[in-house]
């Protein structure tokens, strides 16, 4: 049987099959590796039609917790339901999937199997999620490839229907699921033969139906709970059955060879590794390797992993099997073995292989590259005199000393295959244009394609590295390219950070993205890398994308310029044929965002494949030598000098794979110290802010709109100013008498212009970063200036000269989101707790080794912590509470001190100091150190004890059981209270998180902490839409928004969570918008913080996902148009004050529509549907006038 075939990522065959047997999806957005529900919401806007006929409904759910809830709901009412989800969201699952698999109710849940946060959150994928769900009842079928997704998820669907045992479908997060191949898909009307609609007519049979009622979901007690859970046996052996006899249909269909458990390798091998998901391609490859050089050896593929077959199993192990490793990519603290070991080995209890030894590995946790080298050590160890029974792989066990030792590291890439690697920044849209590119190749020539894309823990500004492969036989390396034919570099930068060209082969092509001409590459390039290109005659290209993206209007943005050159250096395709082609996917991408961005990738595309320059390399590169590396840690903290060295260096080199365990041994517990961030020094930006201080207003406005704190006033007295670097430019302070400067990181700088944009007397120019390299010095030189009191009130001038504790994070470049939180840390940073949801927030300020919350002189900053998505709220409200409660205790023993007859006077006085003032954070923080001082000193130690003849007996006594300190109830009081003396200063406690988890998730958490009535400040990013997953829509969309979920512009209205949380009429409430008013946020921040009770502050945040004209650099003006036509409004409502409500926005001042068609995320759907676009902005903006006639109406009641 032919099918079709074309080129798509494990995601969308996921989608594609599955949509063919579902009528609702039921789903909740979930990160990047697992935009399956996306695809489907997709393919019903486009009105594709299932296998009954029909259009999928889809049903956005606030959780997946709720997904699954409502997928049970469906299911029971009758409908063919479907699922989809990863890590976390699947373990929300969990128990509505015993509840479905209880019910014996056929249903598919597809799962991208990723990493469950322990330590550390790692959304990379492995099968830690999906191996907690062993117990639910759920039969568990695995897919190891693109193409088995596509095919196996057909088996899923059919034998869920005919078995009635529900079905998890997994397949490897990331690996799997973004890998792009050229695969064959499924015709519907195939799909359709094999349906048998007596199961689909006896699923809507057994549903729920007032018309023919029954009870479902009863309560039972201990006399038949057992006994009925047992009769569900029968219906899990004939699953197994049920799951053969449809492989082997489509066996038949296809001519596959589809097993329950799959064998593969000599006939007579005596070493087999059982393993499942997508490490077998890996294996597959490297058997094929050592089998033709001689070895006998073979794997079992696992298909169906619950429920297990141990007749399957044994039937597929050849006879003269004598050593059996098995492979598990999770890992279970504390057990015997991982599961699939343990399954394993209980399958050959009794077997004709019971005495066959069975070996356990781990391998691949949170997406650790697994390749053919760490499989021929576990064939190495299976033959070794004392094989390890425990082992992992790809990693340097120092400690436990589990690892297996790599001795070669062989290409074992089909013959043919060409390997690429693209080197790009994240969003500067390198992966984008790489998948186009493999889907080019793919769906255009004869040739197999492969493409898998590696990212890091950063947001848009983190590193991106495309692997690309194509060749005329299949594909089955699963695994990232390490000997490439070509390399390209889209970021000049990183020619001094990564090894890239150590990785061609010789004779491969280099291509270079940079500012430099040829004759200046010989200054630019380090040595090493030089001397690779000269002795391993690696053609070498350059081409100035910068300069071609910012003639054409793409400034940042050179990936389609770079893909042209790519295809133009390659000659995988005629030119001409590559532009047309290119040219198509532009107009299929980018068409949503206006003719001129077309316009712009087309007269790039066209240069990028004329304006490459062949470098001809001159013999001298051979011997180029290296330069000393010297790694300076400019920090007095030695802890932090020893974790810069032995980690994040190494990781920001790219060199964290080569880490041992010993590295992490004295952190296993996830913990990294604060301020790492400050010594990492990207240098990523193309240009940064030059300051002319004869320009300048000094309004600090640049400094607090920066995203990443790069840019920070200082003021210098005389002494300070004349020990300042040679070129620092300084002017005269207008408001003191001081030296003015302003002082630029250059190397943490993204490039964003948001300074130079917000900068009213336009003092600040972007320039080209080689340019004020050199500047880096003087701001090093001049960042702990010190602090003039008299400076730092707490307006939009004086708050910048404060030290900020959020500072050089990974948020994308003009991030809407981390001006708030570094506001909030200058104002509170050196006594706040933070919870952080999971979410951007969390991404950019807990990226892994590099923490952007930083500590001041005395060590004191931000205590940062994340738990999950969906319970920050009450993970915060729980912070509070602890430290609280601690305090609360502390309160009670001061007054027993006080209550001491002979404590010191001078002791009871500074102990009443702080009780006066304990829930004052400002009031508080000079009596608690008053406090500690007195304490330290009042306690008497043995020896003046001993000086005092009425107590020396006593001090003997003391001394002589081993004792420092008085005993008595005063300084045993004091002894006690310093042990826990870090308490005394009253803390600021914050929940940050943006609004899908606000107004979506952790809604429910939310509003129970604002009912509770405590101390705690929540600060909501709201950009409208889910941002770190994607762009789906959320409550906090707005009508006529287009987002993942609402492809045809959203229906409902912007949900008021503002106006839920003031009902309560004890919540301190305010919305800002920081480019609009900034002095009205630093208001709402400090009058929350000084309100004893919950606060609640939404701050408007512009985000890349609105796609916004000229770009992020105008988040900040953005946010003022946003208030200035009504679409946002300020407002402060406090419990506390005289005058309740303060509306401080301004009647609307027109310009609505002209808001909207600013940012794509609307100005789109009057391309794709004019005429409900209308409709839909019209009631946009109808609302955005009842609301503040409503605001309005506010202030009167409020008054009243």
């Amino acid at each position: 049987m032919n099918r079709k075939k074309k080129t798509m990522d494990g995601n969308s065959a996921a989608a594609h099959v599955s949509y063919a047997f579902t009528e609702v999806a039921a789903i909740y957005p979930i990160t990047p590796s697992s935009t399956m529900a996306e695809e489907t919401d997709a393919m019903a806007a486009r009105g594709v039609k299932n296998l009954f006929g029909q259009t999928v409904k889809v049903a956005e759910m606030e959780s997946e917790a709720g997904a699954a809830g409502a997928v049970h709901g469906s299911l029971s009412a009758g409908a063919l339901t479907t699922t989809y989800t990863a890590s976390q969201g699947l373990l929300l699952m969990i128990p509505n999937m015993y509840k479905i698999a209880g019910e014996l109710i056929p249903s598919v849940i597809h799962v991208s199997a990723r990493c469950v946060s322990t330590h550390a959150l790692n959304i990379f994928g492995d099968h830690s999620d999906v191996m907690a769900c062993r117990q639910t009842g759920y039969a568990m079928l695995c897919s190891a490839n693109v193409q088995e997704v596509m095919d196996l998820g057909a088996v899923a669907h059919l034998s869920t229907l005919k078995s009635r045992v529900p079905f998890l479908h997994f397949f490897d997060g990331f690996r799997t699921s973004h890998e792009v191949q050229k695969i064959e898909t499924w015709d519907y009307e195939d799909l359709r033969s094999m349906v048998d609609m007596d199961d689909v007519q006896a699923f809507r049979a057994r549903a729920l139906n007032p018309e023919k009622p029954v009870l479902r979901g009863s309560a039972e007690n201990s006399d038949v709970f057992f006994q009925h859970r047992e009769a569900c046996n029968r219906y899990y052996n004939d699953a197994v059955a049920t799951t053969e006899m449809y492989m082997n249909t489509i066996n038949e269909k296809l001519g596959t060879d589809y097993r329950l458990f799959n064998y593969y390798g000599a006939p007579d091998a005596d070493r087999v590794i059982v393993a499942m998901g997508s490490v077998c391609d890996t294996i597959q490859e490297t058997v094929d390797f050592l089998n033709a050089r001689g070895e006998k050896v073979g794997m079992v593929k696992v298909h169906l992993y619950r429920p297990f077959s141990a007749k399957h199993l044994l039937a597929a192990l050849p006879e003269t099997v004598k050593h059996i490793s098995v492979l598990d990519r999770t890992k279970e603290p504390g057990s015997l073995g991982e599961p699939l070991f343990l399954d394993v080995v209980a399958a050959l209890k009794g077997s004709a292989f019971n005495d066959v030894p069975v070996y356990g590995g781990r391998f691949g946790l949170g997406s650790k590259d697994t390749v053919p080298a760490h499989i021929i050590a576990v064939y190495n160890n299976m033959a070794a005199p004392q094989p390890k029974p425990e082992f992992t792989l790809s990693i340097e066990d120092d400690v436990t000393h589990l690892s297996l030792q790599v001795t070669e590291n062989p290409d074992t890439t089909p013959a043919g295959t060409t390997s690429c690697k693209f080197w790009g920044l994240g969003s500067d849209g390198t992966v984008g244009a790489n998948k186009d590119s493999i889907k080019i190749i793919g769906d255009n020539t004869d040739m197999f394609a492969q493409g898998y894309f590696f990212y890091d823990s950063k947001k848009s500004g983190g590193i991106t590295v495309s692997h690309l492969r194509f060749g005329s036989s299949p594909i089955t390396s699963t695994y990232l390219i390490n000997k490439a034919n070509f390399v390209a570099c889209h970021c000049p930068s990183y020619v001094t950070k990564y090894d890239m060209v150590q990785d061609l082969v010789p004779g491969g092509t280099f291509l270079l993205n940079c500012i430099w001409t040829p004759d200046q590459l010989d200054s630019q390039l380090p040595a090493s890398m030089k001397r690779y290109i000269a002795e391993n005659n690696i053609h070498f290209y350059i081409i100035n994308g910068i300069k071609i993206a910012e003639e054409v209007g793409l400034p940042g943005r050179a990936s389609t310029i770079l893909q042209s050159a790519f295809f133009a250096i390659s000659g995988i395709l005629p030119v001409e044929k590559a532009i047309e082609l290119m040219k198509a996917a532009v107009v299929k991408k980018f068409s949503k965002k206006g003719e001129a961005v077309v316009n712009a990738n087309f007269a790039g595309i066209d240069r990028g494949a004329q304006e490459i320059v062949k470098v001809d390399v001159p013999d001298s590169w051979k011997t180029a030598e290296d330069a000393p590396r010297r790694l300076e840690v400019p920090t007095d903290r030695p802890e932090m000098k020893k974790f810069v060295k032995e980690i994040l260096d190494p990781v920001g080199r790219l060199h964290g794979d080569d880490l041992p365990v010993s590295a992490f041994a004295d952190r296993a517990d996830g913990v990294y110290p604060a301020g790492s961030a400050a010594f990492e020094k990207r240098g990523i930006a193309i240009t940064v802010p030059q300051w002319d201080g004869t320009k300048c207003a000094q309004c600090n406005l640049c400094a607090m709109v920066c995203p990443h704190a790069v840019i920070r006033p200082i003021a210098m007295n005389a002494e300070e100013a004349a020990a300042a670097p040679e070129g620092t430019t300084m002017v005269k302070h207008k408001r003191a008498d001081y030296q003015y400067a302003l002082i630029v990181s250059v190397l943490d700088c993204t490039g964003c212009a948001s300074c130079a944009n917000v900068c009213p007397t336009k003092s600040l120019t972007m320039k080209p970063i080689a340019s004020e390299l050199d500047r880096q010095k003087i701001y090093d030189a001049l960042v702990d200036t010190s602090e003039k009191p008299e400076l730092l009130t707490n307006n939009t001038i004086g708050v910048q000269y404060r030290k900020p504790y959020l500072e050089f994070s990974g948020a994308c470049a003009g991030c809407g989101e981390t001006p708030y939180a570094k506001l909030a840390t200058q104002l509170y940073g050196d006594r706040m707790y933070i919870a952080n949801a999971t979410g951007c927030s969390s991404i950019w300020g807990g990226p892994a080794a590099t923490s952007p919350y930083c500590t001041n002189k005395e060590g004191h900053g931000p205590a940062w912590c994340n738990s999950l998505f969906e319970d920050n709220a009450e993970h915060g409200l729980g912070m509070f509470v602890g430290q609280d409660k601690i305090r609360q205790d502390l309160a009670d023993e001061t007054r027993q001190l006080i209550a001491v007859e002979w404590a010191r006077p001078e002791l009871k006085a500074a102990a009443q100091a702080w009780l006066d003032t304990m829930d004052d954070g400002t009031a508080n923080a000079e009596p608690a150190r008053a406090y500690v001082k007195a304490l330290e000193e009042s306690i008497a130690t043995v020896e003046e004890l001993a000086a005092i003849p009425q107590f020396a007996e006593h001090a003997a006594q003391l001394k002589a059981q081993g004792k420092l300190l008085c005993d008595c109830a005063a300084c045993t009081l004091a002894a006690d209270i310093l042990s826990k003396k870090e308490y005394l200063a009253k803390k600021s406690m914050w929940i940050f998180g943006g609004d899908g988890w606000a107004y979506d998730i952790g809604y429910g958490g939310l509003d129970h902490v604002i009912a509770s009535k405590k101390d705690v400040n929540i600060f909501v990013f709201d950009t409208e839409v889910y941002s770190n997953t994607g762009g789906q829509a959320s409550k906090a969309s707005n009508i006529g928004q287009v987002a993942q979920f609402a492809a045809a512009g959203k229906e409902v209205k912007k949900k008021s969570l503002a106006e839920i949380a003031m009902q309560y009429g004890y919540v301190y409430v305010a919305q800002v918008a920081m480019g609009a008013n900034p002095a009205q946020t630093i208001k709402a921040i400090t009058e929350a913080e000084a309100y004893h009770g919950p606060s609640l502050i939404i701050g408007y945040s512009p985000c890349e996902m609105h796609s916004i004209k000229g770009g992020m650099m105008n988040c900040q003006k953005e946010m003022k148009k946003a208030v200035d036509c009504g679409y946002w409004n300020l407002f402060r409502f406090n419990p506390a004050a005289e005058k309740k409500f303060t509306l401080d926005s301004k009647a609307p001042a027109g310009g609505y529509h002209d808001f909207l068609m600013n940012e794509a995320r609307y100005s789109r759907l009057t391309r794709e549907f004019p005429d409900r676009a209308e409709n839909l902005f019209a009631r946009n903006e109808a609302e955005a006038k009842a609301r503040y006639d409503h605001l309005l109406k506010l202030i009167e009641m409020y008054d009243d």
